[in-house]
């Protein structure tokens, strides 16, 4: 769950948050009573960064984190009336 948040949710919601932020700060003098600061927000512009963002963390994420298949993988098993979790075999040497 943290790793979606941090992946995917954070990324997407960051420009709006960050330009939020900015018009809040900008026009915090100039606010009167029925100015709407939100209706003027750039939707299109914030959700293209949103997803660059997102694009940009996830291949970030595959390259840096990625693990390379330096074995076999065996899928969980029972043995004996035990579960034997999945695990990577190193590949044999050739």
């Amino acid at each position: 769950m943290i790793r979606v948040l941090l992946t995917i949710i954070l990324p997407l919601l960051l420009p709006t948050l960050l330009y939020l932020l900015w018009v809040l700060t900008m026009r915090r003098d100039n606010l009167s009573a029925g100015a709407q600061p939100l209706r003027d927000l750039p939707l299109v512009w914030l959700a293209v960064a949103g997803v660059a963002l997102v694009s940009l963390v996830l291949v970030v994420a595959s390259v840096r984190f990625g693990g390379g298949s330096s074995g076999v993988y065996v899928p969980p098993t029972t043995v004996n009336g035990q579960i034997v979790p999945g695990h990577v075999v190193p590949a044999p040497r050739q």
